[in-house]
């Protein structure tokens, strides 16, 4: 087996390509996003009542299934407040970027193989490029506005730290992220993302590549702001982050881009590690399987296989403090995928000069990055000991001037009313006699 497989039949070909076909297209993404979000809704709360031990929506529609229509319609009617004090440009304007940015990205989702529409054969994707991923990338980043906007323009403190904490996420987290996707350039040696889904007709890259699919994993949540790393949507520290001021369709938009970007981050998942639009094994050995309208069915149940993964997430931890969080995104994710990605450039560069067996490339790229993890490991342990070893300074909740709570092995000073509780019940038992 070749490091590399050969399916240039299943690269799109828009040589067919017209205009009502490319509107059909774009109409379609926009229903099945749609669909899909009203569909995301019904299963979460339905799946987290499952597994938390409770009902769930079951009383609009049988089994709850009209849910997300009464939640649609209550905040269509639902009385659309302002603030005094807010830039009413930006304030309008930030929650249309988020929507924007959010339906864009999958104009280059490769959602199956080329078909016959209409008498003329065209790929069941948008369009595509020879940086389709980069371009994904771009629009991600692109919606950090529409919450950075959306936090500023209200001119209120709890949006306002919603959205630094939320700029400052995604900055952390688009750095694994996006070095988790470039061992995928490497190995499809392209970034069109018609072409990543052919280099992978013989094997999915999540398995030669698993580190980096854990990192993506572990990153797209942080990326979509889900639980366990909520934190600018923070409900017992920051309200609803930089939603808070926002309400009726305003709050809808970032709603709905919210449950959006799921689909996005699952659907990239989808294509970049899991195959895209191939059957999976055993079904791919039949032609018919692998190919045609059904790559759309494949596509769907991948995708909505990431969906369920965040869901159960959301179900199953806590969220994390903020210093945490962060740590995780700096310490943690950004230098393995740092050493995973020289391990996978080493091993790229080798075969371009030999042609070995896949089981030993496989083998090479874990027995490095095993290495790489080590040595980090022991890099990032060396300071924790002297940190240990070292008095404990005086912890100062006041100093920089607004209160602080106290890090992992602080403790904060005796509070100065402590003594003085008993002194006043005694004072009181005094005065009654």
């Amino acid at each position: 087996m070749t490091l590399m497989p050969t399916a240039a039949s299943a690269v799109a070909d828009f040589s067919e390509e017209t205009w009502w076909l490319t509107l059909i297209k774009a109409v379609f993404i926009i229903v099945f996003l749609i669909f899909n979000v009203i569909m995301a809704l019904w299963v979460e709360r339905r799946g987290l009542g499952r597994m938390q031990t409770r009902p769930g929506p079951n009383v609009a529609g049988p089994l709850g299934l009209l849910q997300a229509f009464a939640d649609a319609g209550k905040l269509l009617f639902k009385e659309d407040m302002w603030t005094r004090r807010s830039d009413k440009f930006l304030y309008l304007l930030a929650p249309a970027i988020s929507a924007f940015c959010a339906f864009s990205v999958f104009a280059v989702i490769p959602m199956g193989p080329n078909v016959t529409i209409f008498g003329r054969s065209t790929p069941l994707q948008l369009a595509d490029m020879p940086v389709a991923v980069l371009y994904i990338l771009a629009i991600t980043s692109l919606g950090l506005y529409g919450i950075i906007l959306g936090g500023w323009s209200t001119r209120s403190t709890l949006p306002l730290y919603g959205a630094v904490r939320s700029s400052a996420q995604v900055i952390s987290y688009e750095l694994s992220m996006g070095l988790s996707l470039v061992s995928v350039f490497l190995m499809a040696g392209t970034m069109s993302t018609s072409q990543i889904v052919a280099s992978q007709d013989q094997f999915w890259w999540f398995l030669p590549l698993a580190p980096a699919f854990v990192i993506y994993l572990i990153s797209m949540v942080g990326e979509v702001n889900r639980l366990p790393f909520d934190l600018p949507e923070a409900e017992g520290e920051l309200v609803a982050g930089h939603m808070t001021e926002y309400s009726s369709m305003k709050f809808g938009w970032y709603y709905l881009s919210e449950y959006v970007n799921m689909l996005n981050v699952s659907a990239v998942a989808t294509t970049m590690f899991f195959g895209g639009w191939h059957a999976p094994w055993p079904l791919s050995y039949f032609e018919f399987l692998d190919g045609g309208w059904w790559g759309m069915l494949w596509f769907f149940l991948k995708m909505w296989f990431f969906m369920f993964l965040m869901v159960w997430t959301r179900a199953t931890l806590l969220r994390f403090r903020y210093d945490q969080f962060m740590a995780l995104g700096w310490k943690r994710l950004i230098p393995f995928s740092l050493a995973w990605l020289v391990v996978v450039a080493i091993v790229r560069g080798v075969t371009q000069w030999i042609q070995p067996d896949l089981t030993v490339v496989v083998g090479t790229i874990a027995g490095l990055f095993l290495v790489a993890l080590i040595v980090i490991w022991f890099l990032d342990r060396a300071p924790a000991k002297d940190s240990e070893t070292a008095p404990e300074e005086p912890f100062d909740a006041f100093a920089d001037g607004f209160p602080v709570p106290p890090l992992p092995g602080q403790t904060l000073p005796a509070s100065p009313r402590a003594g003085r509780a008993p002194i006043a019940a005694t004072v009181t038992e005094e005065e009654t006699r």
